[in-house]
């Protein structure tokens, strides 16, 4: 079983930060693993938008002894952040 502990991403960079979990008492910090599901685009008005996403997990970033837990990471960030989007390329 994994353990969230904490983020510390932040807009408007929010997809860059250190997810600190923990696995079988050792403490993990990633830095960098979350990819937004959101989007930021800006229409033929030149009006900008953020729709914000679930995150997904970078498995070129994590450590080989996580690799085979990455759905039950996804399920776990998903859980206790909020969706987003950067949104800091608008």
């Amino acid at each position: 079983m994994i353990k969230f502990i904490s983020y510390d991403g932040k807009f408007p960079n929010l997809c860059r930060g250190t997810l600190a979990i923990e696995k079988d008492g050792k403490r993990y910090e990633l830095r960098n693993v979350l990819i937004s599901c959101g989007n930021s685009f800006i229409d033929a008005y030149g009006d900008g938008y953020t729709i914000k996403g679930p995150w997904r997990i970078d498995s070129f970033e994590l450590p080989r002894k996580l690799q085979g837990d990455i759905k039950e990471i996804e399920e776990l960030v998903n859980e206790h952040l909020e969706h987003g989007c950067c949104g800091g390329c608008i």
